[in-house]
């Protein structure tokens, strides 16, 4: 298959932020029986992140709070892209900024290095006290990001919308106005876990991110309503843990799904989970996974 001009072995790809730098996977995963992996968010400048404890598991998922914790876009170009030339499967880069100008001095690092085939802009963490979401949250402020990053991008530009939002269809229209080749959701949900002994937040940062299968329903509505509201391709994100779950994804409109929190708890999920789609569409006949992509029946109803 095909996403924005970058030929892909199959539509299932590993998320930002729970795959490290995809260098810490190859001796557990086969990286090339992925369809592609997003390295976690880089900045300007490294990131520490934000104080621990910034994991708590849910009854179906997860909170994080890691702070998009990165050792910055030219540590990665100088010590970890190299590694990553040596696999042929394509190496997304997820991009962070606290400003404008972070975004395109990111993109602008990346654009003199080989081995990244496309960049996932993060205009929707909440993880952080400025920048990310506050870009993701409105249309105007998410043109103002995303097309100077277009503009001087030479590579693909996928922009990784929030659910923390009242409609995702101005956003997903705006993104693409401003020259996204293609969109990628969800992003977690802000959310709150409580220890009701010490009376504080289980989660160093008071507030996290919900991941997990108990977003998954959401999550599918949000990207049939993206699908609908925009002509470039989504990558369905959210709860996804099985071949099923992916095609599901893809029915509601998505041309490839990105796996996240489901590696927390089995490493070899994404590689699992593209064997599973593939057994799937065979059992189901379908020839090709794109063949699937909005063909969600009675939609709207």
């Amino acid at each position: 298959m095909v996403l924005c001009g970058i030929p892909l072995r199959n539509p299932v790809i590993a998320a930002s932020g729970t795959f490290g730098y995809g260098i810490e996977f190859e001796r557990i995963v086969d990286l090339g029986r992925l369809g592609a992996f997003v390295v976690k968010g880089l900045s300007r400048e490294p990131i520490r992140g934000n104080p621990p404890p910034r994991l708590w598991e849910t009854s179906e998922g997860m909170i994080n709070s890691v702070g998009l914790q990165n050792v910055g876009v030219k540590a990665f170009v100088r010590y970890k892209l190299p590694h990553l030339r040596r696999f042929h499967t394509p190496v997304f880069v997820n991009v962070f900024g606290y400003s404008v100008e972070d975004y395109c001095e990111v993109v602008r690092i990346l654009e003199d290095a080989e081995g990244v085939a496309a960049y996932e802009l993060n205009v929707s963490c909440p993880n952080t006290k400025c920048g990310g979401i506050q870009f993701g949250s409105d249309p105007a402020m998410l043109v103002s990001v995303v097309e100077p990053v277009c503009k001087l991008s030479r590579r693909p530009v996928i922009v990784k919308l929030s659910p923390n939002v009242d409609r995702i269809e101005p956003l997903a229209a705006a993104a693409e106005s401003a020259g996204a080749d293609a969109l990628s959701l969800v992003n977690t949900f802000l959310a709150l876990a409580v220890d009701p002994v010490s009376r504080r937040p289980r989660i160093g940062n008071g507030m996290g991110g919900l991941s997990g299968p108990a977003i998954k329903p959401i999550a599918l509505r949000m990207v049939a309503q993206a699908a609908q509201a925009a002509r470039i391709p989504v990558i369905g994100i959210g709860g996804i843990a099985s071949g099923e779950d992916a095609a599901e994804f893809l029915l509601a409109g998505a041309t490839a799904v990105e796996v996240g929190t489901a590696s927390f708890w089995d490493p070899r999920a994404t590689e699992r989970i593209a064997r599973e789609l593939e057994r799937w569409l065979a059992g189901e006949r379908v020839a090709r996974a794109s063949d699937l992509t909005g063909a969600l029946k009675r939609w709207p109803a």
